[in-house]
């Protein structure tokens, strides 16, 4: 009973928009902003996880990550307290997209951003290796705000202003 009134509660589907693209072609370059881009089953065209030159264990492999704007904000209040930059540079989160409309990246389901489909696969929470590329600790400033790994279920295109659909299980 409880389950079922917990589900009337919470929306099946919640929508947003594509605010960002980011790639970086190899471990630890720079994030290069993109206004659009081709996603194979790989991940995004031209980026390090898509061609296996990212920085990350072979088990925790990725094909594309993401964070919602709205994690990002928060975790910028975070590195304040933490006497980090009041403003973390732009790709410096290290995620391939951002999202605005979506409070929290969500765990499970689909997502759909443009015509291309993708599966959420887990949480990416940062490890040492960011902090490494940008000289401070922004893994402390984003914590639980990390952003979520997808796996893209079927070649296409994405760009920014695409609207992105979250549908749960």
């Amino acid at each position: 009973m409880l389950p079922r009134w917990l589900a009337r509660l919470r929306p099946a589907t919640v929508t947003g928009q594509l605010e960002a693209i980011w790639i970086a072609d190899q471990a630890g370059t720079p994030m290069r902003e993109f206004d659009a881009v081709d996603v194979s089953e790989q991940g995004l065209a031209g980026d390090r996880y898509a061609t296996g030159q990212g920085h990350w264990h072979t088990v925790e492999s990725c094909p594309v990550t993401l964070i919602c704007s709205a994690e990002l904000e928060r975790a910028t209040r975070r590195a304040r307290r933490l006497r980090q930059p009041a403003t973390p540079a732009p790709g410096n989160h290290r995620r391939n997209l951002v999202v605005s409309g979506l409070s929290r990246s969500p765990r499970a389901g689909i997502l759909r951003i443009g015509s291309v489909r993708f599966a959420i696969t887990r949480p990416r929470p940062p490890c040492g290796w960011l902090n490494q590329v940008v000289s401070y600790n922004l893994a402390g400033a984003l914590r639980q705000d990390s952003g979520i790994c997808l796996r893209p279920l079927e070649p296409g295109a994405i760009q920014c202003g695409d609207t992105v659909r979250w549908e749960a299980d």
